[in-house]
């Protein structure tokens, strides 16, 4: 049973400031550092074997088995590759600071880390690799995987500017994307016109989507 790492650019789709986050960790047809490529399906049985256990592969820091830095709460393959969505564990000092260099785009790299069993792979030197056991996703410093780039990181500032844009103050729009809109106005607490302020907000959004 062969042990590999392969590694890439991680697509971040959105991360928020609870530590969600969502993207692809590998894409498929595409060579790594080796010259190896996975294929479509690859991670079909360890997933479900994972999902029938109720346990996920570990995430983890530089491929460091002492330091969890998260959970992945969702994973599976799609015809891009293998999504995944997971949660930095904020009060975890490395999870912190992974979560503050995701948000500036200087961390952009994951890896999976896989054993290969018997029959998973064909070739000598660059392998396709159809079946591999799943064990761990790290974060990394350096990826290979030139298809699976960043796209978006989103926060909870983005949607401040969102609402400053509808016309809200800087101090309502604080308030709102913090603790939701009665924190932010006078409102009574009644039901009808917690409803009217809820209807308000949606009408002034819509267009900034």
């Amino acid at each position: 049973m062969n042990q590999k790492q392969f590694t890439g650019n991680l697509e971040i789709k959105s991360l928020d400031e609870g530590g969600f986050f969502e993207g692809y960790a590998s894409v498929f047809g595409v060579q790594d550092s080796d010259g190896d490529v996975i294929v479509k399906g690859a991670f079909k049985e360890s997933l479900e074997a994972h999902k029938a256990s109720g346990r996920m592969p570990k995430m983890l820091w530089q491929h460091d088995t002492r330091q969890i830095i998260g959970k992945w709460v969702e994973m599976y393959e799609d015809d891009n590759g293998l999504y995944v969505k997971g949660r930095m564990i904020m009060e975890v000092r490395q999870g912190q600071e992974a979560y503050a260099l995701l948000k500036e785009g200087v961390l952009d790299a994951l890896s999976v880390g896989f054993n290969i069993p018997e029959g998973g792979a064909t070739g000598m030197r660059g392998l396709v690799i159809e079946k591999v056991d799943l064990m761990e996703t790290s974060l990394v410093t350096w990826g290979a995987n030139p298809e699976a780039l960043i796209t978006n990181v989103k926060s909870i500032k983005d949607f401040e500017r969102l609402l400053r844009d509808a016309g809200y103050s800087r101090k309502e729009a604080t308030a709102i994307a913090s603790r939701g809109y009665k924190a932010a106005s006078d409102q009574s607490d009644s039901e009808a016109e917690a409803l009217e302020a809820t209807r308000t907000l949606i009408n002034k959004l819509k267009g900034y989507s």
